[in-house]
């Protein structure tokens, strides 16, 4: 799998079925004459075989690679782009983002009797022929099931079972991939910080995914952000911090107060024209039930009035766990528009929510069925565009909408 994909390097993540040394063959472009090796790599039992080897390339270049195993070149040649160096030189290139959540991936023996959850892995097919620039996952990207929460060969186990599922090979090299949790890949359902083994959940969670960093300097979790062309991608963690939805306390929060002023601080540091806040649950919806940011209004509410009185622009929410996709949109006092884009689900169970009193829908937007989205980046620099479209999971097109920067 790709992980980051910067200017100057990038890391390429990969599993092996038994200990074993790794690296990576890569070369730019035909050079095949011109080979450069990562660092060698042990894979072993603790670190559920896994490795992350970093290539080291030039500006806006094509690099083709093969994985060497023991020794072994293996038969199947990769390739990765290098982000561009743009700034100060051309307008930002376009690109497109591939988007969603909530994957269930099915195992007969440990999962609860009756109609099996997960279904329609072709989805994952479906989202590699859109060729994507870069893959975004919002969370309950695996499902932790009861024989998982107390074990961490279990946990790293539930990983490698997603990872190995045919249908998602094709993705997994296709682009880079970046990613949150929700509550089944921090712990159980509806889990917040009370769980006692969220260390080894975010153990797991940096041992699989290739984000360019996790938590914030000084913090657990899985906090980061990172640069496509000129979007910033803010990733948050809403589980880590999170106070119990129903305890008895006047400062209950999902994010925290060290994570929600860092993000404010960052949002407004931000010269991009859109600014993506990728967290797990609802943000901008009303509706305060399920585990959505409703329920805990003075953070919702303190969150929208900074956006406000700083005069934050281009915000729009990822989010997901709802099982059904719908987009929202809030205009502020001060006249900027802020979104909400949840995408759900991947391969789990959906419904229909259309009936649900979310004052701040877009109109037309509720999908009740598995599905994933694109969000195309184009335009002259001062006048990026950012087009939504929603996708069912043989690839047709459910519905899109435009947003220009304001």
């Amino acid at each position: 799998m790709l992980g980051y994909c910067e200017i100057k390097e990038s890391l390429i993540w990969l599993q092996t079925d038994g200990a074993a040394e790794v690296r990576i063959v890569y070369w730019e472009g035909e050079k095949v004459d011109s080979l450069c090796y990562t660092s060698m790599v042990q894979t072993n039992l603790e670190s559920a075989y896994t490795a992350k080897l970093l290539a080291f390339t030039k500006p806006g270049l094509t690099y083709y690679y093969r994985v060497q195993v023991d020794g072994t070149l293996m038969p199947s040649t990769f390739q990765l782009e290098s982000q561009p160096l743009w700034q100060y030189r051309i307008d930002p290139p376009a690109f497109t983002l591939a988007t969603g959540s909530c994957t269930y991936i099915n195992e007969p023996e440990v999962d609860r009797p009756g109609k099996p959850y997960g279904a329609e892995y072709k989805i994952f097919e479906s989202i590699a022929e859109k060729k994507p620039d870069v893959m975004l996952w919002l969370g309950d990207n695996i499902y932790l099931r009861e024989v998982d929460f107390n074990s961490k060969s279990s946990i790293h186990h539930r990983y490698s079972h997603m990872r190995k599922l045919p249908e998602l090979q094709n993705l997994l090299h296709a682009c880079p991939h970046y990613a949150i949790w929700d509550d089944h890949d921090f712990g159980p359902n509806d889990s917040d910080r009370s769980f006692i083994h969220k260390e080894w959940t975010e153990e797991a969670f940096e041992m699989f995914w290739g984000n360019n960093g996790f938590g914030l300097p000084g913090m657990p979790g899985i906090t980061g952000q990172f640069t496509y062309a000129d979007v910033d991608v803010f990733l948050l963690d809403n589980r880590y911090f999170r106070c119990p939805q129903d305890v008895q306390n006047e400062n209950r929060s999902i994010l925290g107060d060290s994570q929600t002023e860092w993000l404010i601080e960052a949002l407004k540091y931000s010269r991009a024209p859109f600014k993506l806040v990728a967290v797990g649950g609802q943000f901008l919806s009303d509706m305060a039930d399920y585990e959505n940011h409703a329920n805990y209004p003075e953070e919702r509410d303190y969150i929208l009035k900074r956006l406000n009185d700083e005069g934050i622009e281009g915000v729009i929410f990822l989010t997901g766990d709802r099982h059904h996709t719908e987009l929202s949109k809030l205009t502020l006092p001060n006249g900027h528009d802020v979104y909400d884009l949840t995408c759900s689900p991947l391969t789990s169970g959906y419904y229909d929510h259309s009936d649900e009193k979310n004052t701040h829908r877009v109109k037309g937007t509720i999908v009740g069925q598995r599905n994933f989205a694109t969000l195309t980046f184009e335009g002259p620099r001062k006048e990026r565009t950012l087009e939504i479209k929603v996708f069912a999971v043989d690839g047709e097109e459910l519905w899109r909408h435009l947003i220009t920067n304001n």
